[in-house]
């Protein structure tokens, strides 16, 4: 009888210590992980700073990977581009001054086809996986910020939209630098 008691006892603390154990490893803290991956693909961009407030404002999933976070950073552009475009438009509607409104217009004209195309087709591309033609739209995107930059040089102006076209292009070069990221494979 003491026997099959100590084998019972045995066997009850067994089984308790195999029920404390997790069948799964624990899982990392999800934050921690996101915010590690946005750190390791920010840190090779050259605008450490930009790239991570944008990512880590709005996190894109809780396990963003390469791809993803190209996509997010190339609608942050889109969205940019589309308040610029905007922004354009409101002040071609107040200047009187003749010099401007014709730099303003050329803009808009730069900023068009960036808004309804070349972004949208960097987006899709990158969902498709052609990454090459992604980077060739985002890189296509910053000439025509800069024909709009030089535009305004060109009649001796000050541009309005100096600091607008200088996020676009730190934007459009965090992009490019993560689009690289996703050619090395």
């Amino acid at each position: 009888m003491r026997k099959t008691t100590t084998i019972i006892s045995s066997l009850t603390i067994h089984i308790l210590l195999l029920s404390s154990i997790p069948l799964s490893s624990p899982q990392p803290n999800e934050k921690t992980s996101t915010t590690d991956i946005i750190d390791q693909i920010c840190k090779k961009t050259p605008f450490y700073d930009l790239c991570t407030s944008i990512l880590n404002s709005s996190p894109p999933t809780p396990k963003p990977d390469l791809k993803t976070i190209a996509l997010v950073m190339v609608n942050n552009i889109l969205s940019n581009a589309t308040d610029t475009l905007s922004f354009i438009e409101t002040l071609i509607k107040k200047t009187s001054d003749r010099e401007m409104e014709q730099a303003l217009a050329f803009c808009a004209e730069s900023y068009i086809p960036v808004v309804k195309y070349t972004l949208p087709q960097a987006a899709e591309a990158i969902s498709q996986n052609r990454f090459g033609f992604a980077g060739y739209c985002v890189s296509d995107a910053v000439k025509e910020v800069n024909s709009c930059n030089k535009k305004f040089l060109g009649f001796g102006v000050v541009s309005p939209l100096g600091n607008r076209n200088g996020v676009v292009q730190k934007l459009v070069d965090v992009a490019s630098a993560i689009i690289k990221q996703l050619l090395k494979g």
